[in-house]
């Protein structure tokens, strides 16, 4: 499994699709996944969380009070299989000598990994598979060099 953090999230301009950008800790392989509105401004929330202040929570804050009620921690979350086009996930928790894992959307898990600061994974295989992907496109090196520095103004501006 590789070690990965959100390195930017933006706008498509040519789907109109939010877009999270995942990038290794410790490499320039980045994998980008097209999410949906509701969980861009989740996961935009969680990166400047402590800059907005709520007055109720919403469902990803409401999770990790749960899990705070219960005991509970999320040690992990590993986006670790692709079916088709569609990234699968799990949530890997742990309560007393109790662990167990939820499959969830990768948005739902680096939604509430932000809020719990646990770290996020991909399969390596899964990490491979995007940059063979993209070995196959015409221009390679700059395909590459365009995911690893990609500015979100290159897809339009988010907003929440």
């Amino acid at each position: 499994m590789i070690h990965v953090s959100v390195s930017a999230l933006a706008i498509d301009a040519g789907t109109n699709s939010p877009i999270v950008l995942l990038k290794e800790e410790r490499g320039e392989r980045v994998l980008p996944i097209w999410i949906g509105f509701p969980e861009a401004s989740a996961i935009a929330m969680a990166r400047s969380y402590e800059k907005k202040e709520i007055e109720r929570p919403l469902t990803h804050d409401l999770l990790k009070l749960i899990l705070d009620a219960l005991e509970a921690k999320l040690i992990k979350v590993a986006i670790d299989e692709l079916d088709g086009t569609t990234y699968k996930a799990k949530l890997y928790l742990q309560s007393g000598n109790s662990s167990c894992y939820i499959d969830v959307r990768p948005s739902d898990a680096i939604a509430l990994a932000l809020r719990t600061n646990a770290p996020i994974f991909i399969k390596e295989t899964i990490l491979g598979s995007a940059e063979q992907e993209a070995d196959g496109a015409n221009n390679i090196a700059n395909l590459r060099k365009r995911l690893r520095e990609i500015d979100p103004s290159d897809f339009g501006k988010f907003s929440f």
